[in-house]
């Protein structure tokens, strides 16, 4: 049933919108993971990387009701908070003093404050860039760029720049959920469009910030959707180069206006696999083991994953919507985790150069 498939595979040929979707309806799941182990190998060798980060997330505050967020809340709403710019310095003091953790990455996303200016961003990023001048500022998914912009006036790029000069190093891929229309308008209709994702990402790597790209899937979508998502990042892949790692986020679906259910094991396993297949122009395939779980995450690494991202120590976004992960993992547990899926553990910064 796959064959021509993976003799497409095999012989470094590019795969097709229909070979992608044939992959997705495939119940041959070890035929699949094997193949998608051997693109990884072709990329990564054996290895599987990490990260010391952790996670800020400065409010919950929003003015957008994303129908799959568990994390939003309104101004005055009960659970409803924003952390002033010392209280994130006085987050990260612990992890960044300290001789055995050393921490090389702060991923810093949240609400889109209706309060906030975004000269209070620049701020933000100014001030943990002084104070901890070592670690690498990972901020702001592309909704959040595309609402400074309209709160300031400014274009796109002359954010990007403004947020570079302060200190932003790159970007996370969030806020990409799925491209199609339809779908977009059902999941988040105020939320930036799938066109405008791709342009304000275009532009970021256009000034010279690398990011990352999501996808969020098994809610609504179809697996022709999710095709259209991968093929759309490919396509501006070839195009700008700026994409380091690509990241299927798993639907969770506690205390969401949509309900519904959380994806299956082998779901997971298979849309890993077919993004590794698919977005051959992509060095990096990440297990994120907050969405997935810390021991499928770990399988996750022999079906085409060679990161499982880091240490992370406080995720709220996916927890407020019934994670069952833990909230936080040691770089030693993170390397068991890897080495007892026969990998090796690879610590990186936040570029994926290899730390010693």
């Amino acid at each position: 049933m796959l064959q021509n498939i993976k003799d497409k595979i095999l012989s470094g040929q590019r795969l097709a919108r229909e070979d992608a979707l044939r992959l997705f309806e495939t119940d041959d799941i070890f035929t699949l993971g094997k193949l998608a182990s051997h693109a990884a190998k072709k990329k990564n060798g054996n290895k599987a990387y990490f990260i010391r980060n952790i996670h800020i997330n400065p409010t919950n505050i929003c003015v957008n009701r994303c129908k799959f967020c568990a994390f939003s809340r309104s101004k005055g709403e009960d659970g409803a908070y924003e952390l002033t710019i010392e209280e994130i310095l006085n987050k990260l003091h612990p992890f960044t003093h300290s001789p055995v953790h050393s921490f090389t990455e702060v991923h810093i996303t949240g609400g889109l404050h209706p309060d906030w200016i975004f000269e209070h961003y620049l701020e933000m990023i100014a001030r943990v860039k002084q104070t901890f001048p070592k670690m690498c500022i990972k901020a702001f998914t592309a909704t959040e760029i595309e609402y400074f912009s309209r709160i300031s006036g400014k274009s796109i790029s002359n954010i990007l720049l403004e947020l570079k000069k302060h200190g932003l190093d790159t970007m996370p891929g969030g806020g990409a959920e799925i491209f199609d229309i339809a779908v977009r308008n059902q999941l988040c209709p105020e939320k930036l469009s799938g066109e405008g994702w791709l342009a304000v990402i275009e532009a970021a790597h256009k000034a010279g910030i690398k990011t990352n790209a999501t996808m969020l899937y098994g809610h609504i979508e179809s697996y022709e959707q999710r095709v259209d998502h991968l093929m759309r990042l490919r396509e501006l892949q070839d195009r700008a180069g700026g994409f380091q790692a690509f990241i299927p986020l798993a639907y969770h679906p506690e205390n969401t206006e949509i309900g519904g259910s959380y994806s299956s094991g082998i779901d997971d396993l298979k849309t890993i696999a077919v993004s590794r297949l698919v977005l051959d122009n992509f060095t990096h395939i990440k297990a994120y083991w907050i969405m997935l779980g810390e021991k499928l995450s770990q399988l996750a690494l022999l079906f085409g994953a060679d990161d499982i991202d880091g240490t992370i120590i406080e995720e709220k976004i996916t927890h407020s919507a019934g994670a069952l992960s833990g909230n936080a993992m040691t770089a030693e547990q993170l390397k068991k985790l890897i080495k007892k899926a026969g990998k090796i553990p690879v610590e990186r910064d936040s570029f994926y150069r290899e730390i010693k």
